[in-house]
Parts: structure tokens; sequence; C-alpha cells
């Protein structure tokens, strides 16, 4: 399936979550196999590419709640990592490290556990949006004080207008995405 294909998958909401926001809605693309399949594929091929540029292989795929999970969680499948969920603060029993991120109405924050990974660990950041970055940037940021090295930041939709991959910059990792989109 052609990103032209997947791209007219993506449903775009306006006024979502509020007035002047054009939500990218992937739930048509998740619920067509083929496409969510075919975006799937397109993932792991990246990340493929990446581990072949000589960063390692892949043990680890982290991902932010809730969208991230979904396509996060198939990735690891394919690739054979493990799956780490990045969590709002309460959702995880035990320790966890955490970030914090801005959001445009203030801060919050993802915790990982604190065993999840390590160092001597490879981890993928997975996501189904970029749009400004803060969100990968605080996954990021986890990842790279417990000491794991990032082999890439991978997404099925990028919203290139709002350049998240500023945000990114300061990690040593490509910045891949499957679908580019326009305003």
């Amino acid at each position: 399936m052609s990103v032209a294909e997947l791209r007219g998958r993506i449903r775009e909401v306006p006024d979502f979550p509020r007035t002047g926001i054009n939500f990218k809605d992937a739930t048509p693309l998740m619920a067509d196999p083929h496409a969510f399949r075919a975006a799937v594929d397109r993932l792991r091929d990246l990340v493929r590419g990446a581990e072949a540029g000589g960063a390692g292989r892949a043990t680890h795929v982290v991902a932010p709640e809730a969208r991230g999970f979904i396509f996060g969680a198939a990735l690891a499948r394919e690739i054979s990592a493990g799956f780490v969920p990045a969590r709002k603060p309460g959702k995880l029993p035990g320790e966890t490290n955490f970030a914090e991120y801005e959001l445009e109405y203030g801060l919050d924050q993802l915790h990982t556990h604190i065993d999840a990974f390590g160092p001597g660990d490879v981890v993928v950041i997975c996501d189904d949006l970029i749009a400004t970055g803060g969100t990968a940037a605080a996954v990021g940021d986890m990842v790279s004080t417990s000491g794991a090295a990032i082999l890439a930041f991978v997404f099925v939709m990028e919203l290139t207008f709002l350049d998240g991959r500023r945000a990114l910059g300061r990690f040593d990792a490509p910045i891949l995405s499957v679908i580019p989109l326009e305003a």
C-alpha cells in the first residue's frame, strides 16, 4: 500500500480537541487491516534501515500512551523487541523514571518503570504522530538518562509544518516517519 493510500486513511477532524486544531485521526487507518499492516510494515522497515546503519539491533520499543501503544506494540512484535509503555503519572505500579514536557496549556509527565531498559539496551521510540516533538523528547530524555541508546524515533504521521524534529535534534538518532502531512 502506497504512502498516498495510507494518507487517504487519515481522517481530519476540524476543531478537535479545541477550536483551531485540525486533529489527524488514524483510527480509520487502524480499522483497515491492510492499511494497519502496511503502516506497521513501513515502521519495521524504517527500524531495520536504522539497524543496518550500524547502531545495533533494537532491544526495546518505547511508546507513549495512548495511540503510541497501538503502533509501538505491533512494531515491537515485528522486530522481536520488548515493549515498554510510557504512561501518565499514577498509571504504573512500582518505582518509575519520569520526564516532564510542555503542553500548550501547561506541563505533563510520562513515566516508565525504572528497570524497563538501561545500559546496553537499544531503544526505538515510536508514536502515532510527531507534532511539536515534546512528547517524543520526554521519552528520549528518559531513555538517555537510563543509559540506554536511542536507535531511532519512528512515527506513523508527521505534521511537517510544526517542525517537531527541532525538539529531537539534541538526540543523536534518526527521526523517521511514514506519512508526512502538511497543514
